[in-house]
C-alpha cells in the first residue's frame, strides 16, 4: 500500500503513522465496525471530484443505524471530513476509506458503552483486480461458500464482521487459480462477489441481483441508471448460475472494481471470452461520468481542488 501524510481521526488530522489503536478495540475482536470504499478521480477540467460522495456518506451512517453504532458524525460532518484529508494528503486521484468501529473499553459481545472512533484515510490504488482486467475480463469460480442469509446478518451495513465470508470465498478461488468468486444466495441464486454486485447481459437484456442478500451498491445503482439512459432495459430479478454460464457477457461492478467484465465462469467461456459490446459500452459511459465528461451526470461528482 502506498501510504500518504495523514489520517483523519475523530476530526482531527494525524499523522499516517500514529493512527493506532488499542489491541483490545472491540472492534478487532468481534468485528463491530462499518465502512465504506469511494473512489475520487482527476477529471477532464483539471479538477478532482468524489464520486457520489453524498450517497457514501450517508451509507456509512445508515449501516451505523443497521448495528446500533452511534457514530457521532452526521453524513455531511464525513463528506466533509473526506475532502478535507484528500486535501491535506494532495491527493488528486485515489481510494477513500471511512471506517466507524466500537473502540476501546469493556470487553464482550455486548458493547456496552465503548466509544466510537471514526477514521478516514485515503491513498492511491489503481484498478481492483488488476489493468488488464478491465479489456480482457477475469476468471471466476462459484463459491463453497454461500452468501449469507438476510436475517443472518444484515446485507444492507457495509459492516466489517460480514466480509469475513467474502475473505473465505476470495481465498478460495484465488488458490484454485481464479480471480474472483461468484456466490450464491442461501436459495441457491447468483448473489454477488466477495465485493462485487454482478451483471449478465443475454439477447440485448441486462439483468442483475436485485436487493435481496446483496448489498446495494452504489456503482450498481449509477451503472443501472447509466444503462436505462442509453436505452438498456435493465431487469433486476433472480438467476441462477447456469443462466450465468449462457450469458452473451457478464461484468461485475464496485467502487474498487469499477466495471470489469467476466470471461469465464466455472471453467465455461462467457460470450466471446473478453468484455463485449454492451459492457465496453457502459465501461466508457462510466468512465465519462466519473471524470466529469458527461454534465448530464455533474450532480453525483463533489469537486475539490488544492
Amino acid at each position: 500500500m502506498q501510504t500518504t501524510e495523514f489520517i483523519w481521526f475523530d476530526g482531527k488530522l494525524v499523522p499516517w503513522k500514529e493512527a493506532q489503536v488499542h489491541v483490545l478495540t472491540h472492534a478487532l475482536h468481534y468485528g463491530s465496525a462499518v465502512f465504506e470504499g469511494i473512489r475520487a478521480y482527476k477529471c477532464a477540467d483539471g479538477t478532482s471530484a468524489v464520486f457520489r460522495l453524498q450517497e457514501h456518506a450517508q451509507r456509512l451512517i445508515n449501516s451505523g443505524k443497521i448495528l446500533r453504532l452511534e457514530i457521532p458524525y452526521t453524513a455531511e460532518q464525513i463528506a466533509d471530513g473526506i475532502i478535507e484529508t484528500l486535501k491535506a494528503n494532495k491527493l488528486a486521484e485515489g481510494y477513500i476509506r471511512p471506517l466507524s468501529f466500537v473502540g476501546l473499553g469493556e470487553m464482550g459481545v455486548y458493547p456496552g458503552n465503548n466509544p466510537v472512533n471514526t477514521i478516514i484515510a485515503v491513498w492511491s490504488w489503481g484498478a481492483y483486480l488488476g489493468p488488464e482486467a478491465l479489456e480482457q475480463g477475469i476468471r471466476a469460480k462459484t463459491s463453497s461458500f454461500a452468501r449469507m442469509h438476510v436475517n443472518t446478518h444484515m446485507s444492507k451495513a457495509k459492516s466489517a464482521g460480514n466480509y469475513v465470508n467474502s475473505i473465505l470465498a476470495k481465498i478460495e478461488a484465488k488458490e484454485e487459480g481464479y480471480d474472483e468468486a461468484v456466490m450464491l444466495d442461501t436459495s441457491g441464486f447468483v448473489s454477488e462477489a466477495s465485493g462485487e454486485n454482478i451483471f449478465m447481459v443475454r439477447n440485448g437484456i441486462i439483468k442483475t441481483t436485485p436487493l435481496t442478500s446483496v448489498l446495494g451498491g452504489i456503482t450498481r445503482e449509477s451503472v443501472i441508471q447509466v444503462a436505462r439512459d442509453l436505452g438498456f432495459t435493465v431487469e433486476e430479478q433472480l438467476f441462477t448460475r447456469d443462466e450465468l454460464y449462457i450469458a452473451d457477457e457478464a461484468f461485475f461492478t464496485g467502487t474498487a472494481a469499477e466495471l470489469t467484465p467476466i470471461r469465464e465462469v466455472d471453467r465455461r467461456q462467457i460470450g466471446a471470452g473478453h468484455a463485449g459490446p454492451v459492457t465496453k459500452q457502459l465501461q466508457q459511459a462510466f468512465f465519462e461520468v466519473v471524470k466529469g465528461k458527461n454534465p448530464k451526470y455533474a450532480s453525483w461528482l463533489s469537486h475539490y481542488t488544492f
